[in-house]
């Protein structure tokens, strides 16, 4: 279980966090929403441990964090962040190996196995193809499947993903948070992705946790939460919600001002 405690985080004088309480339990989706800077991402930060909180906590079962040294929680915690320097240079076999390295031996040697899991982590993301071509050639939504592929490849039963779909067409959009909620319900992973798709945290996320001004305005099951009236205050924009056309979940409609 990885929980947040009345975290409070600041970038020098500039308050991002305020306050925030979240459990987040084993093998369900979270989505985080909420406007630009509102947090999303410096929240995802924290919980992985990169970013540390000027008060509060962040324990995963019961220890904090910041106590785990960084090659354990590599083993751990996986993040696939908005904005990433890839070398271009590298190889997208090169960039996915990467992943392995909290498992690699001090000699540096990658095993059999090490590969294996690579492999399989490019082919999850429909991105096999691309082993042998440089990263530098990769197209934005190319990068971002790379990405994906080398936070699987960590193995680590927790992922954190920041705003994953922004660079992808429709159809990888939908493959990629396919593979997402597979993973959680198969092998109980525990997932936390920032999304600006309303829609898309709807249909995939199990809860959503919705941020204004660096609070938690709303936590809870996606109808509960993706309310019209919280919408639009959130916002700042109206909406209508309706029934999805065939599947048993809530549709966000904005609406068209005169």
């Amino acid at each position: 279980m990885l929980l947040a405690h009345n975290l409070y985080v600041s970038y020098a004088s500039r308050q991002v966090l305020k306050e925030i309480n979240l459990e987040i339990r084993k093998g369900e989706i979270l989505a985080l929403l909420g406007p630009n800077g509102s947090g999303k991402s410096t929240l995802l930060r924290t919980l992985s441990g990169t970013l540390i909180p000027r008060s509060g906590t962040v324990t995963l079962d019961g220890r904090s964090l910041h106590s785990i040294s960084a090659p354990e929680r590599a083993r751990l915690v996986s993040v696939v962040p908005q904005h990433a320097l890839m070398p271009p240079a590298f190889t997208v076999w090169e960039t996915v190996l990467l992943g392995r390295t909290p498992y690699i031996n001090f000699l540096g040697q990658v095993s059999a196995n090490d590969e294996e899991i690579a492999r399989s982590a490019l082919q999850k993301v429909d991105a096999l193809s691309l082993q042998d071509r440089y990263i530098g050639e990769l197209s934005g939504g190319e990068q971002q499947r790379v990405l994906l592929a080398r936070a699987l490849a960590q193995a680590a039963p927790i992922l954190l993903l920041d705003e994953p779909t922004t660079f992808l067409d429709l159809s990888h959009q939908m493959s990629l948070l396919d593979l997402v909620l597979r993973l959680a319900r198969e092998q109980a992973l525990t997932v936390v992705i920032a999304l600006h798709d309303l829609n898309l945290a709807a249909r995939y996320a199990d809860r959503v946790a919705l941020l204004v001004d660096g609070r938690l305005a709303a936590l809870g099951d996606p109808r509960q939460v993706l309310q019209p009236e919280t919408i639009a205050q959130a916002y700042h924009w109206p909406v209508r919600v309706v029934d999805h056309p065939f599947m048993d979940k809530p549709l966000i409609l904005p609406e068209f001002l005169p």
